[in-house]
C-alpha cells in the first residue's frame, strides 16, 4: 500500500521525537556531564545527528554545555516539569477509571492500597456491582503486611535485613488459621509472588474472602502500591480470578505507566538511525 506524504512525515517526526526523549533520558542518568562522543555512543547514533538533538535541547533550555570541558548536562528545568506533574497528579486519580473497570469487569471489590509504618492502608475502594461480602478493606482502613496480597507485594521492596527488623516490629500474627506465621515460609510466599508477578491472600486476613493484588511501580522501579480485587471465596474461584488476572496485570501496568515505569528490558535497547 502507497504511504501518503503526511503520513511519512508523522513518521519521521515520531522518530525524531523518540531520539530527543531518549538522549534526555540518558543524560539524566550520568553522574557527570559527559562529552558527545559518549552521547552517540550511548544512544546508539552518530555525532552529527546526536549534537543537532542536543542543540535543540540546549536551545529549550534542558542541556547546557561546560564551556570549559565542552561536555554536556541536563539543566534543572526537567526538575521544574517532574514538579508540575507531581503536584497535579496522585496515584487516586490515575487508579480511578482503572478500578472502576477492574470492579466491573470482577464483579467485585476493586481497591488500591500503599505501606504507611508497615502496613497496608487502603487509600480507594470501589464496590463491585454484585458485592455483597461487607470486606473490611475500606478506605482509611489499616491491614497487616504479611496476610494481605498488597502487603506481600509491597514487602517485595524490602531487602532481607528490613524484612528481618519487619517481623521484629510487627510480628506475623495468625488472623485466621491460613495465615502464614513462619519468617520461613514467608520468605517462601514472597519469591512465589516474585516470581509470578501478582499476589494472593487465601483466607490469610478474612474468613470466608479472597484477594488477588497487581503491584504498581514508579519511575525509580519501586513498587509504591498494589491494584486488587476482593470478594468472597465463593465467587473468587481459582478458574474466576486466572480468567480476569489479565486484565488487572494490564490495568496495574497502565497505572505504572502513569507513574513513570518503565520496563529496564526496553531501556537497554538503543534508538537507531
Amino acid at each position: 500500500m502507497k504511504r501518503t506524504p503526511g503520513a511519512d512525515k508523522a513518521t519521521r517526526s515520531n522518530q525524531s521525537s523518540e531520539k530527543l526523549l531518549t538522549i534526555l533520558e540518558h543524560l539524566s542518568e550520568q553522574d557527570e556531564p559527559i562529552r558527545l562522543q559518549d552521547i552517540s555512543r550511548l544512544v546508539g547514533m552518530n555525532e552529527s545527528t546526536a549534537l543537532r538533538y542536543i542543540a535543540t535541547l540546549q536551545k529549550s533550555g534542558y542541556v547546557v554545555q561546560d564551556v570549559d570541558t565542552g561536555r554536556y548536562s541536563l539543566t534543572y528545568k526537567i526538575c521544574a516539569v517532574a514538579a508540575n506533574v507531581s503536584s497535579r497528579k496522585n496515584i487516586r486519580n490515575i487508579c480511578s477509571p482503572y478500578l472502576r473497570s477492574i470492579a466491573h469487569i470482577f464483579s467485585e471489590s476493586a481497591n488500591i492500597a500503599e505501606e504507611h509504618n508497615m502496613m497496608v492502608v487502603y487509600i480507594e475502594a470501589i464496590s463491585g456491582p454484585r458485592q455483597l461480602l461487607m470486606t473490611t478493606r475500606r478506605v482509611g482502613n489499616v491491614s497487616p503486611m504479611h496476610c494481605t496480597a498488597v502487603g506481600k507485594l509491597l514487602l517485595l521492596n524490602y531487602s532481607q535485613q528490613h524484612l528481618q527488623q519487619f517481623i521484629a516490629a510487627k510480628g506475623l500474627p495468625a488472623l485466621t488459621e491460613k495465615t502464614i506465621t513462619d519468617p520461613k515460609q514467608l520468605v517462601a510466599e514472597l519469591e512465589k509472588v516474585r516470581e509470578q508477578g501478582y499476589a494472593l491472600d487465601n483466607e490469610e486476613y478474612e474468613h470466608g474472602a479472597r484477594c488477588v493484588a497487581a503491584p504498581i511501580y514508579d519511575y525509580t522501579g519501586s513498587i509504591i502500591a498494589g491494584l486488587s480485587v476482593s470478594g468472597p471465596i465463593t465467587r473468587m474461584t481459582d478458574e474466576h480470578i486466572y480468567e480476569k488476572l489479565p486484565f488487572l496485570l494490564d490495568a496495574a501496568q497502565q497505572v505504572s505507566l502513569r507513574m513513570g515505569y518503565e520496563d529496564p528490558e526496553k531501556k537497554k535497547q538503543p534508538v537507531h538511525l
